[in-house]
């Protein structure tokens, strides 16, 4: 069953046409138990989807995916298991909101793994590296129980967290991963950032079916282990359109310091077209991730930065450009405070390993093999 909102969404109708649809008798609606409306059956919702595009029924074992662990609405960002990933930030660590997307207490061993030491530089190699030796050194990795897949998942997250940079002494495996990270990245506030780090880490937790978490439910289906299928979704995001578009956005800051943000902004349209950090395909009146992030960013900023950042967006918004994303919010919170460039991408990389966790457990109760395209063969 889905919401009215949701159904909606995928018949590319307003709610008031869907229940125009109800009341013609095209749809059947049912009464939602917890009194928030009226449900749909998802085959009823797209048996009419498809033949409102004229489509004809086809052999095809495409999926269509059903899942509870994120639903994105445009004026609220994405929701956690039904609650507004936003509306969280006061609220909760990161550690509790993987409880919340996994479905389990926050407690639990979020130790470092001894895997030795890192020879690669890279941070994005290094982490990969981590992600590879943490399953080696795990001797059950095999176990796809939900608490095993959860434990990995802890053991992981640390891991990874572990080679972004040296550890701070005192540090033990009670310490928040936010507060982790917030030292390994070093920049000039690494205590007044760890808010903005924790954050941005609830923020960039999960976004419903992005493309790496595509290639995390597809491994899923194939039953490859939770290490496997995390390889899959960490190399899909090492794609400079996804997990490092906040590099981009971060380039476009330090160029408009150097430069202006005329100028910055003007060579940044003729390189890519497009403004990096600007627009998104799924909020098109402004991404609300960005409302929680980047005021927390804007602390950590000098005066002369504040006001540059600023210009930056009040520039593109007196051209009509598209509106800011959170990859501006996570390029402003790294060049604010000295971080490396790709610090976004190190935070996102981080925070995804939830969501995939979350959508990996939600594909093993799922029947194998499901996700088969079927090509269009041309000549």
């Amino acid at each position: 069953m889905v919401s009215s909102d949701e159904a909606a969404r995928r018949l590319g109708v307003k709610v008031t046409t869907l229940y125009a649809y109800v009341s013609r008798g095209m749809l059947e609606s049912h009464r939602d138990p917890a009194g928030k409306g009226s449900l749909f059956e998802l085959s009823d919702i797209e048996s009419l989807a498809a033949r409102s595009r004229g489509a004809r029924r086809s052999e095809s074992r495409l999926a269509t995916i059903a899942t509870g662990v994120t639903q994105l609405r445009h004026d609220e960002g994405p929701l956690y298991r039904g609650r507004a990933a936003t509306s969280l930030l006061a609220q909760m660590t990161f550690e509790e909101v993987t409880g919340l997307l996994w479905e389990t207490s926050a407690d639990g061993d979020w130790s470092v793994p001894d895997l030795g030491v890192c020879p690669l530089s890279d941070t994005l190699e290094r982490m990969r590296w981590a992600l590879v030796l943490c399953g080696a050194t795990d001797q059950l990795r095999a176990d796809l129980r939900p608490l095993s897949v959860i434990r990995a998942a802890r053991r992981v997250i640390a891991g990874l967290v572990d080679v972004v940079g040296p550890a701070p002494s005192g540090e033990t495996g009670s310490t928040p991963i936010s507060e982790r990270l917030a030292h390994r990245l070093g920049g000039s506030a690494p205590a007044s950032s760890v808010a903005a780090i924790n954050a941005a880490l609830i923020l960039m937790a999960d976004h419903e079916l992005a493309t790496s978490t595509m290639a995390v439910r597809i491994a899923g289906s194939v039953r490859a282990d939770l290490y496997d299928a995390l390889t899959a979704g960490l190399v899909t995001l090492a794609g400079p359109l996804h997990g490092g578009a906040s590099k981009q956005a971060c380039e476009l800051l330090v160029a408009a310091e150097r430069e202006g943000a005329q100028r910055a902004l003007n060579d940044a349209l003729r390189e890519h077209r497009l403004l990096p950090g600007f627009g998104h395909l799924v909020y098109k009146s402004g991404d609300p991730r960005v409302r929680g992030l980047l005021p927390l960013a804007e602390q950590l900023l000098s005066e002369d930065r504040r006001n540059l950042l600023r210009d930056v967006l009040r520039l593109a918004a007196d051209h009509d450009l598209p509106l800011p994303n959170c990859d501006l919010a996570l390029a402003a919170l790294s060049w604010g405070t000295g971080m490396p460039p790709d610090t976004g991408r190190t935070i996102f990389a981080v925070a995804r390993i939830a969501g995939w966790t979350a959508h990996y457990l939600e594909e093993l109760a799922e029947r194998p093999l499901r996700f088969r395209a079927r090509a269009v063969y041309v000549v």
